[in-house]
């Protein structure tokens, strides 16, 4: 039997879900929150006991109402502390939009003000820069069929200089 006291005293970390989203001509669909400034990839928090990926289909479909077609892992980004809010992992998952979605997208007013598919380049105009740096390391990591590890949107430094950090991922494939 678990020590139920012992798993409780740990510390949590959030977690969130997102999905990076390409059209045919390699756009990516960013959203316009209505409580926050900037713009994002769809997604949220995960919520207690629910899987990233299940996370990620579920924002999608509240967010776009629909679920689009998700291909797999291609970034974890570790998010410090930021404006008071705890650390978060964020799961990236890539996938496509076809034509027909992107034209039966329908945004939750409450939440949502608006939705635009952009060139990669011209994400960092629009998001804030921890979610712009996301985004290289992210679509090099779809194009190449593998996921990255990153902190703030950064490939961390490791080696013997680097502070070690617990991944369970081999380094070359998570930072290759």
């Amino acid at each position: 039997m678990p020590d139920v006291a012992y798993y409780a005293s740990l510390p949590r970390t959030r977690g969130a879900a997102a999905a990076l989203l390409l059209d045919d001509l390699g756009r990516v669909l960013l959203v316009k929150p209505t409580y926050k400034e900037g713009w994002f990839l769809p997604g949220g928090v995960i919520e207690e006991g629910e899987s990233p990926l299940a996370a990620c289909v579920r924002e999608c479909e509240e967010e776009l109402g629909l679920v689009p077609r998700l291909d797999g892992l291609v970034c974890v980004d570790w998010g410090p502390p930021r404006d008071g809010v705890d650390a978060v992992n964020v799961f990236v998952f890539a996938g496509a939009i076809t034509a027909a979605q992107i034209g039966a997208i329908r945004l939750p007013p409450d939440e949502l003000s608006d939705h635009v598919l952009v060139s990669p380049e011209k994400v960092a105009e629009l998001a804030p820069p921890h979610i712009a740096r996301r985004m290289p390391p992210s679509l090099r990591a779809m194009a190449e069929g593998r996921a990255v590890y990153l902190e703030d949107g950064r490939v961390p430094a490791l080696g013997a200089a680097a502070t070690p950090q617990p991944t369970g991922l081999d380094s070359r494939a998570a930072n290759g």
